[in-house]
């Protein structure tokens, strides 16, 4: 019913920026929340940026002044801006939202996923 995808992602290189898009669509009543996670080669999924409905963003250290999360609440779209990238943040970086849809029903949605590439 809610459907999530996610742009943005390219190779850049060290010191380099992205910005990384999320749109949802379908019978969504309101955005509780929006994560961004990445997932590196060898390496667990990592939750890097959520922003709840208040506008309040928070992040992991590792990515501490470096990486902004934002919302537009009229297009249901969130922005990770990601500034002074490093070569550890090369993974594939997914957004997960969760909300309310029209029926009062609560969802979980999950984008497809977009490379992030940072060369050294």
């Amino acid at each position: 019913q809610v459907q999530l995808v996610a742009s943005g992602g390219g190779l850049v290189q060290t010191g380099g920026s992205l910005r990384l898009s999320c749109t949802a669509s379908g019978s969504i009543s309101s955005i509780d929340a929006i994560n961004w996670y990445r997932q590196a080669p060898g390496k667990q999924r990592e939750l890097v940026a959520t922003i709840t409905s208040g506008g309040n963003g928070n992040y992991v250290d590792s990515v501490k002044g470096r990486f902004t999360i934002s919302r537009d609440y009229a297009k249901t779209t969130s922005y990770l801006q990601m500034n002074s990238l490093k070569a550890e943040d090369t993974a594939v970086y997914y957004c997960n939202v969760k909300g309310r849809l029209r029926d009062f029903r609560r969802f979980e949605s999950w984008g497809q996923g977009t490379q992030v590439t940072v060369s050294s």
